[in-house]
């Protein structure tokens, strides 16, 4: 996968704290921030999730004259493109901090495959399980978090009965 490069600023903290509902002036007050134990504005917990805007190939993000899944009136949204048991989920999403993330830092995120194991459901047959890592490192190379995601895929649509 391709690193990504993502800088902070204190308007896209500020956005994020605002669209998650969170009003700590911690986020927002830089003369609040300042006076605080952090010394000045950081980025909320889960702020590092924003890399995915600066993905040019997100399958999340809509893009110009092809199908997205969330625009249609079927389960997948495109057209002729039944549901399938393969789905995943987002099953957890973990971030160790090793310093607090402010405005000016210029993240490189790298993402790496992580393990990978299966389980057995009796509704929905094999569970299989993929860990994704990615690593935050500043404009110096420190690393800064490192943030392990897990998916989950499902051999077999869940049995409703």
């Amino acid at each position: 996968m391709p690193k990504l490069t993502m800088p902070i600023e204190a308007t896209h903290i500020l956005m994020f704290a605002r669209a998650v509902g969170d009003p700590n002036p911690v986020y927002a007050d830089a003369q609040a921030a300042k006076a605080g134990e952090t010394g000045g504005i950081i980025a909320p917990p889960t702020f590092p999730q924003a890399v995915a805007q600066f993905d040019p190939d997100y399958n999340l993000r809509p893009k110009p004259g092809e199908p997205w899944f969330g625009s249609g009136k079927t389960a997948s949204g495109i057209e002729g493109k039944p549901p399938s048991g393969g789905g995943g989920l987002h099953a957890e999403q973990h971030f160790e901090y090793h310093r607090h993330l402010r405005p000016g830092d210029v993240l490189t995120v790298e993402i790496k495959p992580g393990k990978t194991w299966e389980k057995e459901s009796k509704r929905a047959g094999k569970l299989t399980f993929r860990e994704r890592i990615a690593e935050y490192r500043d404009q110096t190379g420190e690393l800064v978090i490192t943030a392990r995601g897990v998916g989950v895929t499902t051999e077999r649509p869940v049995d409703q009965g």
